[in-house]
């Protein structure tokens, strides 16, 4: 996402310049890490200033950006950054968590809370994101919506060349074209995707009938419990492991459709991806994945944790090719007109000329 960023503010006419590649993410809720981190930030805040003011003159930047700002992993830089040279500080995917204050990262909690209240944009990603932020930012015209985005051209070409890469996967995969093809995409990580993949696994152990694959594509450092989660479903699931981003269109384009119980899920970009490709999705409703996908057009969406009831949409999926490609339809409809590298700089573009105004 902050790749796509980049690109929605480069396609508004916009030079982007990657200022610091400082990470200040502190995962273990560590107080003294979270105060060394603070205190390097501020020596690289020192020195970007002497640079700026040695270099930028009286050229000054339209504005500090800073993508993901939470309780781990607050900005320091960019309040300290605007405040100097009199410059917009915009913010996307900015999360706010009460309940971390005087926890084990109150001293980030209370780092990310100053960076929001001091940002003059916040772009929220998510509906999720708007409710827990909007507290901290009056007045409220400063938080914009911004739903993610990618550029679904890739994606569309993959399409439009479907039968053929499902032939060419057929081949490399030992898979049967006369079965459905289930297509899922992510990390195999321990807390954030296991549960998921564990979902999956004892909903399609349920399902009526046994005339589809499973495509999985990732991998990672729980891979070995991804395969005993799925192990139940014996040769029906073919293993990809990792594959080059631009790999990715191909083999979504050769599936039928898309499924993933997203525990946990912050939005789901893989939804994006799937839909660009043409093919509905079966999803949990967890967080914001409700801000990616229409459900009931491009998507069905199941109550969080309710496997029974992802176990039957997907039957529904099975059953009925003629709906699931109307509804892959409209799914790529949907991305290609509102969720686009370029409607978002479009957005980008107007918030940041009016916080530009406000200077």
């Amino acid at each position: 996402m902050a790749r796509l960023l980049m690109a929605a503010l480069r396609a508004g006419g916009h030079e982007v310049v990657l200022a610091s590649e400082l990470s200040t993410l502190e995962s273990r809720g560590e107080p003294a890490r979270q105060a060394a981190l603070a205190a390097q930030a501020e020596d690289e805040i020192a020195g970007l200033q002497r640079q700026w003011n040695d270099t930028v003159g009286d050229c000054r930047p339209e504005a500090w950006f800073t993508y993901h700002v939470y309780y781990k992993a607050p900005d320091y830089h960019g309040p300290a950054m605007a405040k100097a040279f009199a410059i917009p500080y915009l913010v996307a995917e900015a999360s706010h968590a009460p309940k971390r204050a005087g926890g084990p990262w109150d001293h980030g909690h209370r780092a990310s809370e100053a960076a929001i209240r001091a940002a003059d944009v916040v772009f929220y990603l998510t509906e999720l994101d708007s409710q827990c932020t909007a507290p901290l930012i009056a007045p409220p015209h400063r938080l914009i919506a911004l739903p993610p985005f990618l550029d679904p051209s890739p994606f569309a070409a993959a399409a439009a060349q479907a039968p053929a890469h499902r032939q060419a996967l057929a081949e490399a995969a030992g898979l049967d074209t006369s079965k459905q093809w289930i297509m899922v995409a992510a990390m195999m990580r321990v807390r954030d995707k296991l549960p998921s993949y564990r979902q999956l696994g004892q909903a399609l152990a349920a399902v009526k009938s046994d005339n589809w694959s499973l495509i999985v594509v990732g991998d990672g450092p729980a891979r070995p419990d991804v395969e005993a989660a799925l192990a139940p479903l014996g040769d029906a699931v073919r293993f990809l492991g990792a594959v080059e981003p631009d790999q990715l269109p191909a083999l979504m384009a050769a599936a039928d459709f898309y499924v993933w119980p997203a525990v946990g899920e912050a939005y789901g970009m893989a939804f994006l991806e799937a839909q660009a490709a043409g093919l509905a999705v079966v999803a949990g409703r967890h967080r914001g994945v409700p801000d990616v996908v229409k459900d009931g057009e491009t998507a069905w969406l199941t109550e969080p944790d309710n496997i029974g009831q992802m176990t039957d949409r997907i039957d529904q999926m099975l059953a009925d090719p003629t709906g699931r490609a109307r509804m892959g339809e409209a799914a790529r409809a949907f991305v290609s007109a509102e969720r686009t590298v370029m409607v978002a700089a479009a957005k980008l573009d107007g918030a940041l000329r009016w916080a530009q105004s406000c200077y």
